[in-house]
């Protein structure tokens, strides 16, 4: 069975990930001793084994040497470079004969070179011992051992045997570190998904988890190829439901038209009553509301047009020199802070028309004044309209009035609420624009809409 084709890849390829992982630490801290001694202990060079023969045939040639009652002072030479060696006489018992100061470090190295079986050098800290070399004098065995004040370069990570807190803190530091880029290999997949579902859930239907995370061969690659779907099929869906609502709009006009002609006519005859005028007024707001549908589903469906950097003040200088008029008929007024120099990529007719929107409901519900201010802010554009008038008392409300077809309790009536498509054709522009917008209450009073653009 492939690889690719087991259960749980991402199960696997945490298990071995951690198991080689610690396996690895625990082999480095495990063998740092066995290679130390390797190292350390060698059989034993030929210039060490030449000074042990040399020493011993002088033993041969004086046997008196051995006698205990004499000063034993003939262990101590020097040699080897003028460094001191010290020399260590082993009877067949095991004891030493030519002197009573035996460090720990000798009695060791016996042991070691009996488990050896033959003769060897080690290294301890900064001296070596060498033996033994086996000889008789006067029937009785005896074995010759050396101590050498000398160093022998060691490889650098052998500091770490002589530091054990040094060690587990190197341990601790690089399990951490393998762990990290296990992490991180495993967190930028999902990352970028992450990013992939926000834009999405902000409204990007486009917005597609990338080909890196796509051409993986484990779950998140699954997940990666299972959201571009749903989200093809979310998109496609969206798409049939705008269009069969601007189909709809469009349908409507033809019937629509129709009545309005016979009104016409009925009127040209002379044939005036309040029903027909009830008709006729109700044909208007009848061709106002497919109007906006029609203007929202546009908004919606060409959210990927192209953007062109233009200035923002002569993109609105029409909707602004309208909206002033208007506040004026209303003994309002309004106030313009638009930077002449503020240029952001943008689609000029659904963002005027979102504008537009927001002014003449601002100036609706505005007492006395009316402010709208454009600045950059960071890497965006702010755009704020904020009026002095009731405002929206409820929470809810703020969130949900650019919902389509959505109305405060206080605009529930047609003629002061409309249908509640002017702010939802505002957010779908903005969105167009992969901007934001949200309303709060501003202080002490009235409605404040901000909007950020991208730059």
């Amino acid at each position: 069975m492939k690889f690719s084709s087991l259960p749980n890849r991402i199960f696997i390829k945490l298990l071995l990930s951690f198991w080689l992982c610690s396996s690895l630490i625990i082999a480095i801290v495990g063998l740092l001793p066995l290679i130390q001694q390797k190292h350390d202990q060698t059989k034993i060079p030929p210039h060490l084994e030449a000074l042990l023969e040399r020493v011993a045939k002088r033993i041969e040639q004086e046997p008196a040497q051995l006698d205990s009652r004499r000063p034993q002072r003939w262990h101590r030479f020097r040699e080897m470079g003028h460094k001191p060696v010290r020399f260590y006489l082993v009877d067949e018992q095991g004891q030493v004969v030519n002197t009573d100061r035996v460090s720990r470090a000798m009695r060791r190295f016996m042991l070691l070179a009996e488990e050896a079986g033959q003769p060897i050098s080690h290294q301890f800290k900064d001296e070596i011992l060498f033996g033994p070399h086996e000889f008789t004098v006067n029937g009785n065995k005896y074995s010759l051992y050396g101590r050498l004040a000398e160093m022998h370069p060691r490889p650098w990570f052998f500091f770490f045997i002589d530091n054990i807190i040094m060690t587990l803190i190197l341990a601790i530091i690089l399990s951490g570190l393998l762990c990290a880029i296990l992490a991180w290999h495993l967190g930028k997949p999902l990352r970028a998904l992450k990013h992939s579902v926000e834009a999405v859930a902000r409204g990007d239907l486009s917005h597609r988890a990338d080909k890196y995370t796509t051409a993986r061969h484990d779950e998140i690659g699954q997940l990666a190829v299972a959201f571009n779907a749903m989200a093809d099929a979310i998109e496609s869906m969206v798409n049939s439901q705008q269009r069969l609502i601007s189909d709809i709009s469009h349908e409507l006009r033809t019937p629509l038209t129709r009545l309005q002609l016979a009104l016409a006519l009925a009127r040209k005859k002379g044939q005036e009553s309040t029903e027909l005028e009830r008709i006729g007024y109700e044909a208007q707001q009848l061709e106002a509301m497919i109007a906006e549908l029609l203007e929202l589903s546009r908004a919606k469906l060409n959210r990927h047009e192209n953007k062109h950097s233009l200035s923002l003040s002569e993109t609105l200088g029409q909707v602004l020199d309208d909206a002033e008029f208007e506040a004026e008929q209303q003994n309002k007024q309004l106030l313009i802070d638009i930077d002449e120099q503020l240029t952001l990529p943008i689609t000029p007719r659904p963002l005027s028309r979102a504008i537009e929107n927001l002014l003449r409901n601002a100036i609706h519900y505005a007492h006395k004044q009316i402010s709208i201010k454009a600045a950059p802010f960071n890497d965006h554009v702010l755009i704020e309209i904020i009026d002095d008038g009731p405002g929206i008392a409820l929470e809810a409300d703020l969130k949900a009035i650019f919902d389509p077809f959505y109305r405060p309790q206080s605009a529930r009536e047609r003629e002061s609420g409309g249908w509640g498509l002017g702010l939802a054709i505002a957010k779908a522009a903005v969105d167009a624009h992969k901007g934001q917008i949200t309303a709060t209450n501003a202080t002490p009073h009235g409605l404040l809409v901000s909007i950020k653009l991208p730059k």
